[in-house]
């Protein structure tokens, strides 16, 4: 790798009037290809632009056999492939779901929506995935199901999740939303579960603005994924037959055009994020306070890198605080966020404990969400945790030393900024 290249960290910070570390952007997206017009031309050109287009069924065709699994469902977003992965897997009404507090609302939105019951286990410090040291504790007799998030593009050890699982007799739902070819032990994110579910939304790796995925290598479950996402449909039935509960949640032909080269580059520039990242956590390594995490992970075989995180420390900055870090951060020109706030803190989740059908089954069981504590979550959340987004790594070392000299400014005049940021 490259030496950096850092600049002394005179003058003043940016957000005291100074001149920012970087004026110029990263680089943007997605990123649009002149491939991907051709693409949707093609698709005007054919007229078949939903429902049975042949261009739909190679996208899924081909998203399963590079997943490693038989069968693959496309749906409209990731959080509905949830809702269809559910349905596919038997969760029902008052079932418990096991999952990650740090997460986008998108992983619990569907197991509230059918009425199920979502309960949290709380992160590791080192990745801020799922502690699966905790995870065997809170399967009670109502669980039925576990969602482990494959956050940032790393994934959760999924050879003891599914071992617990298979203890248990429980399901299991990966949550891939943001590791697309990402491997655990050579093996892909969506291809160890009994199920795998997939976002295409704008920010992910892989892109058409909305679109998502259920992988599967059971073909009852594929059966139901393929009901529960075409209005209830059998494979096998008559058009206007609706055998099983299902609504539609079917992929567009152009969403798929999209989506279907990209499957071919995706190895490639995940390769060129894991190769950025190991250079930014090595640049970062002599700043005492701020360290990139979970970046090089053992049994990690291929890192998606959907976003880099790091963790903080305010007393290596004279008491800064993240939140006063990230703006000072974001002041020279480095585009970084503080990432989850604690799901179970959320107010749809209040409101869905409110609901007339919900509120006594909860009740019933103790479950009080506004009692619920994750520390780790909760420190993270408030304290320590921020990120940056893929986007980021898709440049050179240049893009990425301005986060190394940034960051030593900041330290730099860490008292002064303390005083200063609201």
């Amino acid at each position: 790798m490259p030496t950096p290249v850092l600049h002394a960290t005179q003058g003043s910070p940016a957000i005291l009037g100074g001149e920012p570390v970087r004026k110029t952007p990263y680089p943007e997206w997605p990123d649009p290809k002149p491939w991907m017009l051709d693409a949707l031309k093609e698709v005007w050109a054919s007229r078949e632009w939903g429902v049975g287009a042949p261009i739909i069924d190679t996208f899924e065709e081909k998203w399963a056999e590079y997943v490693g699994v038989r069968y693959s469902g496309s749906c409209v977003n990731g959080t509905e492939a949830i809702t269809v992965a559910l349905r596919a897997v038997g969760v029902k009404q008052g079932d418990e779901v096991l999952t990650s507090p740090y997460t986008f609302i998108g992983t619990i939105t569907p197991i509230m929506s059918m009425g199920a019951v979502p309960k949290f286990v709380d992160i590791s410090e080192s990745d801020y995935l799922m502690d699966l040291d905790k995870l065997e504790a809170a399967i009670t007799e109502r669980t039925r199901a576990i969602i482990p998030v494959h956050i940032a593009g790393c994934m959760v050890d999924m050879e003891r999740v599914c071992a617990i699982a298979e203890k248990h007799n429980l399901k299991v739902i990966e949550d891939c939303a943001q590791a697309p070819g990402a491997e655990w032990k050579g093996r892909k994110a969506g291809a160890w579960g009994h199920a795998g579910t997939f976002s295409f939304q704008t920010s992910k790796n892989m892109s058409s603005g909305e679109g998502g995925s259920v992988t599967t290598d059971d073909p009852e479950i594929a059966d139901g994924v393929f009901a529960a996402k075409n209005c209830g449909r059998t494979r096998e039935g008559v058009w206007y037959g609706h055998s099983r509960f299902g609504s539609n949640l079917r992929l567009s032909a152009w969403q798929a055009a999209l989506l279907l080269g990209q499957i071919d580059t995706l190895d490639e520039e995940n390769s060129l994020r894991h190769k950025n990242a190991l250079y930014l956590e090595s640049i970062l390594r002599g700043i005492e306070g701020v360290e990139a995490i979970a970046v090089d992970v053992e049994g990690v075989t291929r890192h998606a890198h959907h976003l880099v995180l790091f963790r903080y420390d305010s007393s290596k900055f004279e008491g800064l605080t993240r939140d006063q870090f990230t703006k000072a951060a974001q002041a020279e020109g480095i585009p970084v966020g503080n990432g989850y706030v604690p799901i179970y803190t959320q107010g749809c989740v209040r409101e869905y404990a409110s609901w007339p059908f919900i509120a006594p089954l909860l009740k019933a069981r103790g479950i009080d969400y506004s009692k619920v504590s994750c520390p780790v979550t909760e420190r993270v959340s408030r304290h320590e945790g921020f990120w940056t987004h893929m986007n980021v790594l898709m440049g050179g070392a240049s893009e990425l030393d301005s986060f190394a000299e940034a960051f030593r400014k900041i330290q730099h005049h860490a008292g002064a900024l303390k005083r200063r940021i609201e």
